[in-house]
């Protein structure tokens, strides 16, 4: 085999799957981990702190959304670094899903009225994300997907 090739392949392939319970306290280790599998990229503070903030905001929606009133539920995240630089991530819960995507994109609107949500995530991981889409299904879960380039890579 061409180790040339192979070399490339490999780079493309760089990254990891991590599942972990959806609970809370979860939310702060699955930002720490990617932001450190980041960190190879170069990422200036301000890029690493948007980083920080998508990872929270998908988390928190399948901790606090996605499993509400069941008391059991993973959180499913995959994370590479693609042979361009760029980080994609995916994170995917088996949850409630989204009936209405498009309305959950738009700015204030919660599905928890009565809660301390502000319907503000969506809007916020797709504004600092360069590449950003949720895939739903009612009683089938979600997937956030995004993709960040950073510092010297980014166009």
């Amino acid at each position: 085999m061409n180790p040339t090739v192979h070399s490339k392949e490999r780079r493309s392939q760089n990254g990891f799957k991590l599942e972990i319970p959806a609970l809370s306290e979860n939310e702060a280790f699955a930002r720490q981990v990617i932001c450190a599998f980041a960190a190879r990229l170069d990422p200036t503070i301000e890029e690493l702190s948007d980083l920080r903030v998508v990872v929270s905001e998908a988390v928190t929606n399948c901790v606090v959304h996605a499993y509400k009133g069941v008391d059991a539920g993973n959180i499913q995240i995959t994370v590479r670094i693609s042979n361009k630089g760029i980080l994609k991530v995916r994170i995917k819960d088996t949850g409630c899903g989204i009936a209405d995507i498009e309305r959950c994109m738009q700015p204030l609107y919660t599905t928890d009225p009565e809660g301390e949500r502000g319907g503000m995530g969506l809007p916020i991981m797709q504004s600092l994300s360069q590449k950003f889409s949720v895939k739903s299904a009612p009683g089938k879960g979600t997937t956030v997907l995004f993709e960040m380039q950073f510092g010297k890579s980014a166009v």
